[in-house]
């Protein structure tokens, strides 16, 4: 567990009004010379949801990690007593991107930048304090720009806070469109639909919907693998795969992440409704990102 206290014309002139669409398309940003592709995100309705949990959610919770780790220590821990209450928010209209934001995706964005690459050093690593050995990181660390092989279309990791927000505003520019982290209400109604359910798929845990560590490698997969836990707005990866970092705030210098993770099993802490806290300086080989656009 993680918590241990993303046109080629042809050579002849074309018509003025071929000019005309084509210009527009490109000011749009829907379309680029350099053929850049935004990442594909889903349209999410303004208005009511279900939020947090109640007490039989939170048992059933602990249940589940029980069964699986054969000991108590989420329940030893309180983990999920910091959950909000199951009750009725709110959200505006968003949209929010359908899987987790890969290395090819912010490949992109460090090419452009010049931004150093997702990688820690051992004394770094060593001092956050996670159970991981820093040789564990390795497979996720990145050479120069270029991302592990064969891993381009995984889950971008070891990302602080403060460079994810980069990468969305860069994306803003590159677009034109408004993009930033989700806030902590804009991530759990995407990720578990208007009617509060336990888990992106429905209220029992399936082992088979999500890369965590019942069924799962152990590591990060191609995004988009477990399409069958799809939540009913269709996001993906939602549980298992990566904990990811929203906008909000939990005590100074720490931010919400949401999901779960590869690394964990039973598994309460995938549920949407689950809160954790990270600092924000923090590159975890557990941890990435997906991005809101404004609508």
């Amino acid at each position: 567990m993680v918590f241990n206290q993303p046109m080629t014309y042809s050579h002849f002139s074309p018509p003025l009004s071929a000019l005309v669409i084509i210009l527009i398309i490109t000011s749009t940003g829907l379309s680029k010379a350099d053929d850049f592709v935004a990442p594909s995100v889903i349209a999410i309705p303004a208005g009511p949801f279900i939020r947090g949990s109640d007490n039989n959610e939170r048992e059933a919770a602990y249940q589940l990690d029980e069964k699986a780790y054969g000991h108590r220590t989420t329940r030893r821990g309180r983990w999920y007593e910091g959950e909000y209450k199951r009750h009725t928010a709110s959200t505006e209209a968003y949209a929010i991107t359908r899987t987790p934001i890969t290395n090819s995706d912010y490949a992109r964005f460090l090419k452009e930048t010049g931004r150093p690459p997702p990688r820690v050093d051992q004394k770094t690593w060593t001092a956050y304090g996670f159970v991981h050995p820093f040789q564990r990181t390795r497979k996720f660390s990145w050479v120069d720009s270029s991302p592990p092989k064969g891993r381009q279309r995984h889950p971008v990791v070891l990302v602080s806070h403060d460079e994810a927000v980069s990468y969305a505003n860069w994306l803003s520019k590159k677009t034109g469109n408004t993009w930033r982290l989700p806030s902590e209400a804009e991530w759990e109604k995407a990720a578990r639909g208007i009617e509060g359910r336990r888990f992106p798929w429905g209220d029992k845990f399936d082992p088979t919907r999500l890369n965590s560590h019942d069924l799962g490698p152990f590591d990060t997969t191609a995004v988009g693998k477990y399409a069958n836990g799809a939540s009913p707005f269709g996001l993906i990866d939602a549980s298992g795969q990566v904990f990811e970092w929203t906008a909000t705030e939990g005590n100074a210098g720490h931010f919400i992440v949401k999901g779960g993770s590869w690394d964990d099993k039973g598994c309460g802490v995938c549920r949407p409704a689950a809160r954790h806290t990270r600092p924000a300086k923090i590159k975890h080989i557990l941890i990435g990102f997906r991005v809101v656009r404004d609508d």
